[in-house]
């Protein structure tokens, strides 16, 4: 029989809680989901983006990793360690001037989430497409590894990404 590893279980919490927020209470829009192996590695990733019902312009993605050491101390039951996953959560939305944007958004997710370490923003463009916006993705990164303790968590945190979903649309 099939034991589900951490990352099984934290993936369909998550999956449980945004397919809820999008076909029962029509908060959200899910809008891309990717469950990957990577078999090189033997490493495991799981995206689920998703918008707010109301603005699509600005998108939320959770991104769930598990490594082959996490899966392989688990399934071994290795001593001394604590298997889990490691939890990112990404905003993507177009901005104008990021001189001025960036800082403002670095402010909100800063105090929606008070991470240990800056939200990191990555701009993009098209080269000589002559346009006046980038594409900004900002990456909000947890310091420790999640596994079934933080399943009570996760509606906590799914809030937070709504909040912030909010607070960078007003912006």
């Amino acid at each position: 029989m099939f034991d589900p590893t951490v990352f099984d279980n934290l993936k369909i919490a998550f999956e449980n809680q945004l397919y809820d927020l999008d076909n029962l209470d029509n908060e959200i829009n899910i809008i891309s989901r990717h469950d990957n192996m990577e078999m090189a590695t033997m490493s495991r990733e799981f995206r689920l983006g998703f918008t707010m019902q109301d603005n699509a312009d600005i998108t939320a993605e959770i991104c769930l990793e598990a490594s082959l050491k996490d899966l392989a101390d688990e399934i071994l039951e290795a001593p001394d360690t604590d298997p889990g996953c490691t939890l990112r959560v990404f905003f993507t939305m177009t901005v104008e001037d990021p001189e001025t944007e960036c800082p403002i958004i670095e402010s909100i997710l800063t105090k929606i989430w008070t991470p240990p370490s800056r939200p990191k923003q990555t701009l993009q463009y098209v080269f000589d497409n002559q346009q006046a916006h980038y594409q900004n993705t900002v990456e909000v990164h947890f310091d420790r590894k999640i596994n079934e303790n933080q399943m009570e968590d996760i509606p906590s945190l799914i809030d937070h990404i709504l909040d912030s979903l909010e607070a960078l649309m007003t912006e």
